[in-house]
């Protein structure tokens, strides 16, 4: 069984022991998350679809660890020009393991 959910603007397919990395939570380390964003659960012909979400249905994760991910270098520059701008970025991720998905 897997449940397609959302979260931070993206959208995840899951089961259950899957560990996903998604945007940052505002959560504490081994705290309980609660997905209740769930477009479509089930497997096969007992598939329920949502519009625009499936009534009833949530997923339930454990926050394993927030973190960065590696440095993505920016570097802008114009020809010619003399216009050089060197950035660095690293993006903020939660790692969450799925424990549970209700239906």
């Amino acid at each position: 069984m897997y449940a397609i959910i959302e979260t931070g603007g993206k959208q995840y397919k899951v089961s259950k022991g899957d560990v996903i990395y998604i945007e940052k939570l505002d959560a504490a380390d081994n705290d309980e998350i609660r997905f209740d964003k769930v477009l479509a659960v089930g497997e096969g012909a007992d598939m329920a679809i949502g519009a625009p979400l499936v009534d009833g249905a949530e997923v339930l994760g454990k926050l394993i660890k927030t973190g960065k991910s590696k440095k993505v270098i920016v570097f802008k520059m114009k020809s010619k020009k003399g216009y050089r701008k060197k950035q660095g970025h690293r993006q903020p991720y939660s790692k969450v393991e799925i424990t549970e998905i209700k239906a």
